[in-house]
């Protein structure tokens, strides 16, 4: 069959995967819910775009017959539909206005139109520097949980990435909570800050799990940075707004240290928020030489008294309330067993802090007014 080319199924069904949150989402333009099919001598080069995030991705031809590179936009959301059903081997044949799927005894076909109207690509991409993908997706796990959907304040809703000459440092807060990882393991000449949305990460997340790709570039292209794989360009926009200055917060004149056995604490605070039954209902935490005693009452459902054994506090006795779900959604990306924290006084946070060869993080979280509770 002359003017054909065929694809493997499984394949070209991931990057449609990955591209279905795109070409989904509403835009101003209609041309967006459609995916943009380049056909050229040796790959197929598919683009997707809702004007914030952008997939480039491609894969090789098994068999071409298409003498000339040929492009044109297909429904995004019914080309996945149909490969989803197909197995094996699919021959796709163009016509003026139609696009024919073949696959055993299976014959499709749809509507095509021409590309004049897609959005175009960024081009020129700076690459900036070389990352290793697992340990992106490690960094990214230990503060992504954190970045708010649709905080009143835009710059919260993204990750705020520095990059400087010693170290590269992610930072998330939802107002209430602040999480950061760094590590000295990429650095940059150039001082380089970034907020990324909230919603690029998580699609970021999820490309590059799906591929198992080993390595990215990172890069710049405009306005957009761009994450690049062996066989796709992930763009995205970045938010505009300026992320709150945090440094204060994080300095610990006259912080305490102390230890806590982490998995014995999480079973407490999990007990605590059982009680709280949708309510914002504050918890208290009774900082004592070799215990923290954890209250927490809840007059239409029950309250908690519980002994939790602390470590190498040398501080006061101190009292400080704290909303329980706050801790508990920092304290599960931490591994160690022993968890190393610090703290002031009732009206200063409670910072907990990991550390090891690769890359260093901390939580921290803001107390309870006690006229909230």
């Amino acid at each position: 069959m002359k003017n054909s080319f065929v694809v493997e199924q499984k394949t070209l069904f991931s990057i449609l995967s990955s591209m279905q949150p795109i070409c989904t989402k509403r835009t101003a333009l209609d041309t967006t819910t459609y995916i943009h099919f380049q056909v050229g001598h040796k790959e197929l080069v598919l683009k997707s775009t809702d004007l914030e995030i952008s997939l480039q991705a491609s894969q090789a031809l098994k068999e071409n017959d298409v003498l000339e590179q040929q492009t044109f936009l297909v429904l995004g959301k019914r080309i996945f539909e149909l490969v989803k059903e197909l197995e094996g081997d699919i021959t796709f044949n163009v016509t003026d206005n139609q696009l024919h799927l073949t696959s055993g005894a299976v014959h499709l076909s749809l509507n095509i139109k021409n590309t004049q109207d897609f959005p175009p690509f960024p081009e020129r991409i700076e690459n900036l520097m070389h990352l290793d993908a697992p340990f992106l997706m490690q960094m990214l796990g230990k503060v992504s949980f954190l970045i708010p959907q649709t905080n009143a304040n835009p710059a919260l809703n993204g990750l705020f990435w520095e990059i400087t000459d010693t170290e590269f440092k992610m930072t998330a807060t939802d107002g209430h909570c602040l999480s950061q990882v760094k590590t000295n393991k990429y650095t940059l000449a150039q001082n380089r800050k970034w907020l990324l949305p909230r919603r690029a990460i998580f699609e970021l997340k999820k490309i590059v799990e799906g591929s198992q790709v080993g390595n990215l570039f990172l890069g710049v292209c405009g306005n957009q940075l761009v994450f690049s794989g062996d066989s796709f360009n992930f763009f995205t926009k970045l938010l505009h707004n300026t992320f709150p200055e945090y440094k204060a917060i994080l300095e610990r004149d006259q912080f305490m240290p102390a230890q806590i056995d982490r998995p014995h604490f999480i079973k407490t605070l999990r007990r605590s928020a059982c009680l709280l039954s949708g309510q914002f209902i504050a918890t208290t935490f009774g900082f004592r030489p070799d215990m923290l005693k954890v209250s927490m009452h809840n007059k239409e459902v029950g309250q908690l008294e519980e002994n939790v054994p602390l470590s190498n506090f040398k501080g006061q006795e101190m009292d400080v309330r704290f909303y329980a779900p706050y801790l508990l959604s920092g304290l599960h990306v931490f591994s160690d067993e022993k968890i190393n924290f610090y703290l002031k006084n009732s009206a200063k946070p409670v910072i907990f802090e990991s550390e090891d060869n690769e890359f260093s993080m901390l939580y921290l979280v803001m107390p309870v007014a006690p006229t909230h509770v």
